[in-house]
């Protein structure tokens, strides 16, 4: 079947984009067009040409399921489509709706004229891969819209409306309810006028020089990391000189982008995200249950989190509590949450209305049984969770779906509390929930594929990144950062002190160091973690420094102090002499002699101690792929994204390289070999010389 559709009406030719979902242009739609093309020019019965995309969409850009293949790069390429398009001696007309984007507006930029429904969605986001455009986008655009402008919508990548645009030399005209009859009436009126190319037009603004001189400066300040803003700036600036120079120029960058790690990062997580909603094992026409309307068991700060993030999606929440007070307490942090938007002026006093009519409030269970999906919210203590899981079998309706919030326990023995393990799922938020974008989706030993379906739809729904995790202690994320927090531990016993630790990784772009994180979350969540664990693993290292810590009282920010001292009105770490000398004293019992650590060898030990657990959890099958743990360390812990993640950054550093380091950490003085042992996978993929993604 061809990418394209080609008709006539009258004495206009109708080529039509058709690779959904969003005519991608892929090998087969950029022959298909070149093809169409040529038919139109070859028929003496066609005057003029209208581009348009099928389905509603004009083109997403790219088709991102030919990146990596040779496909990508065959011709024509999109380059060579576009020159084809300015040297057809028939005019021809782009018709945008939907999305045009990327590719697809550059080679909308190519036609000689265009025309726009005013709700197209018009962009140039190749910066957020890390990229430039490509394909003219940087040269022609600044010549329709003018370089200020042109310079924000690519440095951004941001979508802009084409109505905003209407007054730009980017379209010639403005489509009515009819795009395609408005597009042939265009066509019919460019026969036999000149020929107007993109190209030949000149880039004007008054202080040009000046200008970009300020915005290079500017975007280099707020780029951070990542080189592709910069060189979008380059890029655009090339434009106020020759055409064919400036193409050159936009080459060359995007060349030098492809290349940089910080790109590779970007599409890795662009690629990740998607990949992850992908269920191994579950039969993509799987159906899904309906989901209208939802309960939340427990109104404290995550139970309230949650319930944020449905009645944002307008999802009527039943939120219980078990006294009226708490109940009240909840709902009026929600509130206050809220109104705190509606100041900032990214909500309205109506939708806060709107959203706060969704809670029906009650302190009963049985309010809770006609609901479609269920989530607990309480304490994280086996014995609570027993409690509630035995309550809603029983008065819960047949097919609906139970999920626990659990962050470490084992949910199949969760779902053993119920006769219907098979509509038992794990929903793991990240604190705040509602402002966390991951969340992850364990699958039990007997959840039922329709109830996975079903809640990775769902999570989509509430604007979350959802990633499936088998069933163990602390699933994907916590099951790492516990060997993350312990190395970081380990370090103090050695010689190092929290604000030594917390700078190497955050001096590589973390957003908190270790120290600082269990600060934020509080300290006493993992000491109540780790004493469960003493019991369960008699033979496991104690913690001394960490547990006398929170003896001490020291929870964090909540309590005014924690690996660093706060003061009220100020969440800023300040490191404290107390905590210093608990460290040193405790090392003096435990009769270490400490040691300078280097910030190499501090960074080097907290990433490969998340990346030897990792591999472990491959090999158990508790992650599905190493790019989807990585979308968990984006997305839930704040690991850099210039980075890409602690599977990719050990693919960078080469897995012969990850194998060698782990192995001289391991011979370190009072080193324990045992965690230092790389895991199965990491010896067999640096033996092969192959990569986890």
């Amino acid at each position: 079947m061809s990418a394209t559709d080609y008709q006539t009406r009258g004495r206009v030719a109708v080529i039509s984009m058709q690779n959904p979902p969003v005519n991608g242009l892929g090998l087969a739609l950029r022959e298909g067009i070149v093809e169409s093309l040529d038919q139109a020019n070859g028929d003496a019965s066609v005057e003029a040409i209208v581009l348009i995309g099928a389905h509603g969409t004009f083109s997403g850009g790219a088709d991102i399921r030919e990146f990596n293949t040779p496909a990508m790069f065959a011709e024509p390429s999109l380059a060579t489509v576009i020159e084809a398009i300015e040297a057809s001696p028939k005019p021809v007309i782009a018709a945008i709706s939907g999305a045009c984007m990327g590719g697809g507006l550059e080679l909308a930029l190519g036609c000689h004229a265009r025309i726009a429904a005013p709700d197209a969605q018009i962009a140039l986001p190749e910066v957020k891969l890390g990229l430039l455009p490509g394909a003219g986008g940087t040269q022609r655009l600044p010549r329709v819209i003018g370089l200020e402008a042109a310079l924000n919508m690519i440095v951004s990548g941001n979508i802009v409306p084409a109505k905003l645009l209407a007054e730009t030399d980017l379209f010639d005209t403005m489509a009515g309810d009819d795009l395609l009859a408005d597009a042939t009436r265009l066509a019919e009126q460019s026969i036999g006028q000149p020929l107007k190319l993109v190209r030949d037009r000149k880039v004007k603004h008054p202080e040009s020089e000046g200008f970009l001189m300020v915005a290079k400066n500017t975007v280099a300040t707020m780029a951070g990391p990542f080189p592709a803003p910069v060189k979008c700036v380059e890029a655009v600036a090339a434009s106020t000189g020759k055409f064919d120079a400036g193409i050159a120029t936009e080459r060359k960058l995007f060349g030098e982008l492809v290349q940089t790690p910080e790109s590779k990062a970007l599409r890795h997580a662009f690629f990740g995200e998607r990949a992850a909603s992908k269920i191994k094992g579950v039969p993509a026409d799987t159906p899904t249950r309906p989901i209208e309307t939802v309960a939340v068991i427990g109104a404290g700060t995550m139970g309230g989190g949650i319930t944020m993030n449905f009645l944002n999606a307008g999802i009527p929440v039943r939120l219980l509590e078990m006294s009226q007070e708490a109940l009240d307490r909840g709902i009026g942090i929600i509130r206050k949450n809220y109104e705190g938007r509606v100041k900032k002026g990214k909500l309205t006093e109506e939708k806060l209305e709107q959203r706060m009519a969704l809670i029906h409030p009650t302190l009963s269970y049985d309010d809770l049984g006609d609901t479609d999906l269920v989530i607990e919210a309480v304490f994280e203590d086996m014995g609570v969770k027993q409690q509630v899981f035995e309550t809603l079998d029983a008065v819960m309706k047949p097919g609906a779906i139970l999920a626990s919030n659990t962050s470490t326990l084992d949910l199949d023995k969760i779902a053993s509390f119920t006769k219907r393990p098979e509509d038992v799922v794990g929903l793991h938020f990240f604190s705040p929930a509602n402002v966390m974008r991951l969340l992850e989706v364990v699958r039990g030993e007997k959840t039922a594929d329709d109830v996975l379906v079903t809640v990775m739809k769902l999570g989509k729904t509430i604007r979350k990144l959802c990633v499936v995790a088998g069933v163990c202690d602390g699933f994907i994320g916590n099951r790492m950062v516990n060997k993350y927090i312990a190395q970081a531990i380990a370090m103090l016993e050695e010689g190092a002190l929290p604000q030594e630790v917390d700078k190497a990784v955050e001096s590589i772009g973390f957003a908190m160091g270790p120290f600082r994180m269990c600060d934020l979350s509080g300290n006493d969540v993992g000491w109540y973690i780790r004493k469960r664990h003493y019991e369960e693993y008699p033979d496991m290292p104690r913690m001394p420094i960490a547990d006398k810590l929170c003896e001490m009282g020291r929870f964090g920010q909540k309590t005014g102090s924690g690996w660093y001292k706060y003061v009220p009105g100020d969440r800023k770490a300040h490191p404290d002499p107390e905590v210093e000398k608990l460290i040193v004293d405790t090392c003096a019992e435990l009769g270490v002699e400490r040691r300078k650590l280097s910030q190499d060898e501090i960074r080097d030990r907290l990433v490969l101690a998340l990346v030897n657990e990792g591999a472990r959890i491959l090999e158990d099958g508790i992650a599905q792929r190493a790019s989807d743990i990585d979308m968990v360390y984006l997305n839930g812990y704040g690991f850099p994204l210039h980075l890409g993640g602690p599977m990719l950054y050990a693919d960078t550093m080469g897995l012969y390289n990850v194998e060698r380091r782990m192995r001289q950490f391991a011979a370190l003085p009072g080193a324990d070999a045992t965690f230092w042992e790389p895991a199965e996978l990491v010896k067999k993929l640096a033996s092969d010389g192959k990569m986890f993604n």
